[in-house]
């Protein structure tokens, strides 16, 4: 298929852009989630005690084991920063969007099969490999969403948005229960558990290159490759794009109101998924629930097949009572996630209500985030998909930025986990506050008379 016969939701094209959900979501839960940190945390403590020393040592700056991995998660959520809206800058102008994303798909799970190497005093070699692995995951990412608004119709975009984070929960769930069998039964049939660990590694590498074939084989270019003027690289070419673009934001004033609500709430969603398993473990005494780990694994396990369902249920409900309003019922959820996460899962029944909290979690998780993307989708204009997805990106999946100081810091001053939980609420408050003062049909419409403008060589006045 060219370019030009191209059309939007075509099924087989819906379906091989949402198996790159399902391909690079094993990235997140296999190496993000469960495996990577405790592992490289285990080689960097072993080389620090194997030199007489609490710390490890890299470029001479002395690094607490346990803190290595989060370092490197900041450093490459700061590198996605600096480099995301330029790519997507580039993408824009280049009209390259599907083979940037074959490159950084590419560069992002050769990357993490290359985990496997880490063994012994390569700690270092895990940071590395993560950092690079994990901007190229959030690169490709930005060009994959900058395809939704083109293979689906604005009415079934929440849908489609849906369909592709539940084939994501699917894909990575599934690769995490074999990886999590195969550790459990490892030693039982003669593999050290540190290989064991390195296999799953890889694994998610293997699986998210595989996968990605299908997305390559259906989902189609948009526009002939755009030539370069002579004397001009795409680099400086997508740095005049992003400037440009940057100019033009006053005619999309509803637009940075919505990315502004996005950002808060989904800062306090990214910030519940990245502590609830400290939260859980943490003992009683600090505010935990002092849970053991298969309880852990198993509430791990249970979400992302919950989630699915729950992701397919958002994109129904949005349809129903609209997309914006959709994303207040989830955040409402949220809210009270956090009151009860606050106030009750004590006793000898934590266990069970904790399984049931995150039963709760597992329903808004993916559906608040699908639908965001979907809306987001409506509210960008033509040609500027990537650039805009690079913005959006910065906050979406696994980043956080003021939400785990917050957590830190109502911890550290009340000395409970729970005050550090109950302190999320703010973002999900914020978010209720600043979502409703957002004008989709204002939105869509600035979109529409900018395009408009744009034909006509009018899009500076």
């Amino acid at each position: 298929m060219t370019a030009s016969q191209a059309s939007v939701n075509d099924r087989k094209e819906i379906f091989g852009w949402a198996m790159y959900d399902w391909a690079n979501s094993a990235f997140s839960t296999t190496v993000g989630t469960v495996f990577l940190a405790p592992y490289v945390a285990s080689l960097a403590r072993s080389a620090a005690e194997a030199a007489g020393s609490e710390f490890v040592y890299l470029f001479g700056i002395p690094i607490a084991p346990d803190s290595f991995l989060p370092y490197c998660i900041s450093f490459s959520v700061g590198m996605q920063v600096l480099f995301l809206p330029i790519l997507g800058a580039i993408a824009d102008y280049s009209h390259r969007r599907k083979q940037m994303m074959q490159l950084f798909a590419f560069i992002g799970a050769v990357s993490t099969i290359l985990l496997f190497a880490v063994t012994g005093n390569l700690w270092w070699l895990g940071g590395l490999l993560f950092v690079v692995a994990n901007l190229a995951f959030g690169a490709a990412i930005v060009f994959y969403n900058s395809y939704l608004p083109s293979i689906a119709s604005e009415d079934q975009r929440d849908r489609v948005s849906s369909y592709g984070w539940a084939m994501g929960y699917l894909g990575g769930g599934i690769l995490l229960a074999l990886n999590l069998a195969f550790f459990i039964f490892s030693e039982d049939i003669g593999v050290p558990t540190s290989l064991a660990v390195r296999i799953n590694l890889a694994s998610a590498g293997i699986w998210w290159l595989g996968f990605s074939f299908i997305t390559w084989a259906r989902v189609h270019p948009r526009h002939a490759v755009h030539k370069l003027p002579p004397g001009e690289t795409y680099t400086s070419a997508g740095f005049k794009q992003l400037r440009h673009t940057l100019g033009e934001v006053k005619h999309f004033p509803e637009t940075l109101k919505y990315l502004l609500a996005y950002f808060l709430y989904n800062d306090g969603i990214q910030t519940v998924i990245a502590v609830a398993s400290t939260f859980a473990a943490a003992p009683l005494i600090q505010g935990g629930l002092e849970l053991e780990q298969t309880t852990l694994t198993a509430v791990i396990l249970m979400i992302q097949f919950v989630a699915f369902g729950g992701a397919l249920f958002w994109g129904r409900l949005a349809a129903w009572i609209g997309a914006k309003q959709s994303i207040v019922v989830s955040l409402v959820i949220w809210a009270g996630v956090v009151i009860y996460a606050y106030g009750g899962l004590y006793g000898d029944t934590r266990t069970t209500q904790f399984f049931i909290l995150g039963i709760f979690i597992a329903l808004v998780m993916g559906g608040s985030q699908a639908i965001s993307r979907s809306l987001f989708a409506q509210m960008i204009p033509s040609g500027k998909e990537a650039e805009f997805y690079s913005f959006y990106e910065i906050s979406e999946r696994g980043t956080s930025w003021t939400g785990p100081l917050i957590f830190g810091l109502a911890n550290q001053v009340f000395g409970s986990l729970r005050y550090g939980i109950l302190s999320l609420i703010f973002y999900f408050i914020a978010g209720l506050i600043v979502l409703p003062m957002v004008n989709v049909k204002k939105a869509v419409g600035d979109v529409k008379k900018y395009d408009g403008m744009k034909a006509n060589g009018e899009e500076s006045k």
